[in-house]
């Protein structure tokens, strides 16, 4: 039986990030188990690749306090790597006059979380994103920035390999945890002194062993991406967001030109029926009943839920996705988009008893395991500032 001092479970950002923290403050003996035969193959790999700088997000909360730090640390790994890093900012416009007072709401949070941020008018915006349009003001997010997501994680990965320190055993699925921390899986059993859960979307199950997330219950969102062609990518200069709902925890269908130069519109947020269900039925399973009651209490019981199921399916049809897209620009036709393979799946925690979706990070632990249980967006974003945090406050 295999044994490490540190065990953590799931290679995402998460998992990954906490483990190069772990061998900045001088451990050893790391193992890293996941279902999959490869690093980030869901959230981690799938996501926008944005560096979010805390506009967004209540003063005080995790997710504020730890963004705009872990903005700051993910870019610099980048430079030091040469990783694909796009610092172009991002504007946030408001398509009525009913959004501006939100737009002033998201420059008191972005002030007092320490974004540089501007309001600017239709003049200044139309010099920094010129097919941009707006009613009145816009915000401007000047840390805002964009990485190539797989790049990072391909880096971490091969990082902590030549650390000699940290051994992967992927295509390695947990099963159950027994007593003193004796952690069961498909390929048998491992121990360890302490466990780490960073496993997304399954962190709720995997967390039940140990005692911890009772109450809870992770459900899937799906992320459904298209992108302009690359004729039309030079329409956009950066990222263009719409004011969002902020009392929901989605931003709404936006335009992001990425790392790599393509131009990206999405993602939606549609309820899923399965923690992998990227397809119209591919990764249902028998949980696929249990997520749509779970669903069916929240639409009843929940007014943030019901507006999202209302609002989000139809995004699956063409014609809603583009009008919601066009809101945001002066120039688009349906013509200048195509589809893409890429969707996503977001791990979004409810608390079962007051049927309400958590809206901060949340981490439940004791001396012999860890659980991050809601590394929510910006979990990318935020990753090395988080998983520095998880390391001095946890692990002894």
């Amino acid at each position: 039986m295999k044994t490490a001092d540190i065990l953590i479970c799931g290679a995402g950002i998460v998992g990954l990030t906490v483990a190069r923290e772990l061998l900045a403050k001088g451990h050893k003996n790391i193992i890293i188990i996941d279902k999959e035969n490869e690093v980030a193959l869901h959230a981690s790999g799938r996501n926008s690749g944005v560096l979010h700088a805390g506009i967004y997000y209540a003063p005080g909360s995790l997710r504020a306090v730890s963004c705009l730090s872990g903005n700051f640390m993910m870019k610099k790994y980048c430079k030091e790597k040469g990783l694909p890093l796009l610092e172009t900012g991002k504007v946030i416009v408001a398509r009525n006059e009913s959004e501006v007072p939100t737009l002033h709401e998201l420059y008191d949070r972005a002030t007092a979380n320490g974004a540089k941020v501007e309001l600017i008018g239709e003049e200044r915006l139309s010099k920094i994103e010129p097919n941009a349009k707006t009613c009145k003001q816009a915000l401007f997010s000047h840390y805002t920035a964009v990485v190539d997501p797989r790049s990072v994680m391909k880096s971490l990965y091969t990082d902590l390999v030549q650390s000699g320190k940290v051994t992967f055993m992927l295509g390695t699925k947990f099963i159950d945890a027994k007593k003193n921390n004796q952690i069961i899986t498909d390929k048998g059993k491992l121990s360890c002194g302490m466990f780490i859960n960073a496993a997304g979307a399954y962190s709720d199950q995997v967390a039940r062993p140990f005692g911890f997330g009772e109450g809870y219950q992770l459900i899937p969102f799906k992320g459904i991406y298209k992108k302009l062609k690359k004729e039309k990518a030079d329409i956009i200069k950066g990222s263009i967001y719409p004011v969002p709902n902020i009392k929901n925890p989605f931003l709404g269908i936006h335009f992001t030109r990425g790392a790599t130069g393509d131009v990206y519109l999405g993602p939606t947020a549609i309820p899923a029926f399965g923690r992998e269900n990227y397809g119209l039925l591919s990764g249902l399973d028998k949980e696929a009943f249990s997520i749509m009651i779970r669903d069916a209490v929240l639409f009843m019981r929940n007014s943030k839920f019901r507006s999202i199921a209302f609002e989000e399916p139809r995004k699956y049809l063409f014609k809603c996705f583009f009008n919601d897209a066009k809101e945001l620009v002066k120039e688009l036709n349906p013509e200048d988009i195509e589809s893409t393979p890429k969707v996503g799946i977001r791990p979004q925690l409810v608390d079962v008893k007051r049927n309400e979706l958590v809206m901060d990070f949340l981490v439940e632990s004791d001396e012999k395991s860890v659980h991050v249980l809601n590394a929510i967006s910006p979990a990318f974003t935020s990753s090395m500032y988080f998983a520095e945090m998880i390391v001095n406050k946890y692990i002894r």
